[in-house]
């Protein structure tokens, strides 16, 4: 799994018994280098056929890699495993037109000699739907709640949240994406300060504070206003994005502000789609950082007038580094079970569908 963070190749090794119950046996991430990920920013905007093509074959080897170091953690062969599930890294999501990705399945069929499941979002694109988030069967499958009401929420590049009615129950489920998550937060604190991958533990946010003015032009952005189904990217919250933003709030000030609209998007987004005032429980790399946490708890008081029952996924479960490498594993096994993997109401697609295709080993 490689995400909307640019961060890394994650990799999960994953034993199921079942589509809901599964047990996480090693997770390991293979960091990208500033170089590497310079190239993943640049095929998001305007790399060339050539860039784009030997990318998808790197991006192919850097999944290889992350595999070897999951399988040496978990001290497994590659002779143990039943297929490997690729997501790859998105490089152009335009529901619903098209949620394309690249990274070349046969690279890790032809390394490890097992079945490899990709391209996982095509057939939901083609039945309508937007592709994404595609995290919310895993969230209704294996991390709902037994007896009641959960939300899920996923600060990653991009934040994103799953309302699980009851763990294995899909009807009254939904999900969508509130707009950015770390992604803007991330990038201005790389225009503060080209030495910082990301605003490591929430200093520079810290340091800062909010331009109202601003932060109420951002919001006006008309993704925030669209009713559910819906999804994002860095299309719109991208490079672009962070530099008005920077230009306009230079500076801890801005990363400030991207905070703020993070955490006020996500919570309005919660206050106005979700019954009730459920447990939320966070993971991705927004939940490693003090203010965004702060300012979420803050701002969901305050539109609820009831403190928020906000926990860490990693409380409930394992690391919530590893939970959408977790998740794909799952996609995989549905896929190879001839099991649907979407879950419409929360992509709009017309109906469920099996998603991915395979490659032989």
């Amino acid at each position: 799994m490689s995400g909307t963070s640019l961060d890394g190749m994650d990799a999960a090794l994953v034993r199921f018994e079942s589509a809901t119950h599964c047990e996480l046996l090693a997770f390991a991430t293979r960091p990208y280098s500033r170089v590497e990920r310079k190239r993943l920013e640049q095929a998001l905007s305007d790399a060339p056929p050539a860039d784009l093509a030997r990318l998808h074959i790197s991006l192919g080897e850097w999944a290889a890699e992350a595999v070897e170091l999951v399988l040496t953690q978990g001290r497994a062969r590659a002779i143990d495993l039943g297929f490997i599930a690729f997501h790859g890294q998105t490089i152009w999501h335009q529901p619903p037109v098209v949620s394309w990705q690249l990274g070349e399945s046969a690279v890790l069929a032809e390394r490890f000699g097992v079945r490899v499941v990709g391209n996982f979002r095509a057939r939901d694109v083609a039945a309508g739907g937007q592709g994404a988030p595609l995290v919310p069967m895993a969230d209704v499958l294996l991390f709902g709640h037994p007896e009641r009401a959960r939300v899920l929420l996923n600060l990653g590049g991009m934040a994103n949240l799953t309302y699980v009615p009851r763990r294995a129950v899909d009807e009254g489920a939904f999900a969508f994406d509130t707009g950015p998550g770390m992604a803007v937060i991330d990038a201005v604190a790389r225009l503060v300060n080209h030495a910082l991958p990301y605003d490591r533990d929430g200093r520079l946010a810290r340091r800062g504070k909010v331009n109202e003015r601003v932060l109420g032009q951002l919001l006006k952005d008309s993704f925030f206003a669209k009713a559910p189904p819906k999804s994002t990217g860095r299309e719109p919250f991208g490079h672009a994005f962070a530099m008005t933003l920077h230009q306009k709030v230079p500076g801890p000030d801005g990363v400030a502000t991207a905070v703020e609209l993070t955490a006020r998007s996500v919570a309005a987004a919660i206050a106005r789609w979700v019954p009730g005032n459920p447990e939320i429980v966070v993971s991705g790399g927004g939940a490693h950082h003090p203010i965004l946490m702060e300012r979420l708890q803050e701002n969901l008081a305050a539109r609820w007038g009831a403190p928020a029952n906000i926990t860490r996924f990693e409380d409930l479960f394992f690391s919530g580094d590893a939970k959408e490498a977790v998740a794909f594993a799952l996609l995989g096994y549905l896929t190879l079970h001839g099991q649907p993997g979407n879950l419409p109401a929360a992509t709009g697609a017309r109906g469920a569908r099996v998603l991915g295709s395979v490659t032989p080993p």
